[in-house]
């Protein structure tokens, strides 16, 4: 049974892909930052983990009880993120690096974390949700739409660069 390890898995996308994934019978492991607020763990198959993008150890800590739960993570779907909007004027740069932590430098870590499993097996799928503010951007979003870019110039090289391996990417 295949296994997808699902970032900001509390609401939205995130949960919607892990009711998904878990409804057509793979193993699920669904992160967040407070798993003591969701139900998933309720269904079978699935394992919620705390995880927060900006933390490096709960990075290792879920990733490591996924592959100790399943054995091994088959797909990545790199979600968690979240939209600051407003004037460039009104961001303060902790603001701007928060924007950037979590939407680019979080999915980096997150990645690094399980690509060591997917090299090793010549398997695998990361998939990187975005917006398409990472196409074009607009008024009073130079921060998102900058972590935006970012995830889709990384995606590209990741792409290449795990091509060999067998590792498919996309965004």
């Amino acid at each position: 049974m295949p296994t997808i390890f699902i970032t900001g898995a509390s609401s939205g996308i995130g949960r919607a892909t892990a009711l998904r994934f878990q409804s057509e019978g793979w193993n699920v492991i669904a992160t967040m930052r407070d798993p003591s607020a969701s139900d998933l763990a309720e269904l079978d198959n699935v394992l919620v983990a705390r995880l927060d993008v900006t933390d490096t150890a709960s990075i290792e800590a879920a990733v490591n009880a996924g592959i100790d739960c399943f054995g091994a993570i088959d797909v990545l779907l790199n979600n968690a993120g979240y939209g600051a909007y407003g004037p460039l004027e009104a961001f303060s740069t902790d603001r701007i690096r928060r924007q950037f932590d979590t939407n680019v430098i979080g999915r980096l870590e997150v990645t690094k974390a399980v690509l060591p499993h997917m090299r090793a097996k010549r398997a695998g799928t990361i998939v990187n949700i975005s917006s398409t503010s990472g196409l074009s951007g607009g008024r009073t979003s130079s921060a998102y739409a900058g972590s935006k870019f970012a995830l889709r110039g990384m995606t590209e090289c990741w792409r290449a660069e795990l091509r060999p391996h067998n590792v498919r990417v996309m965004l």
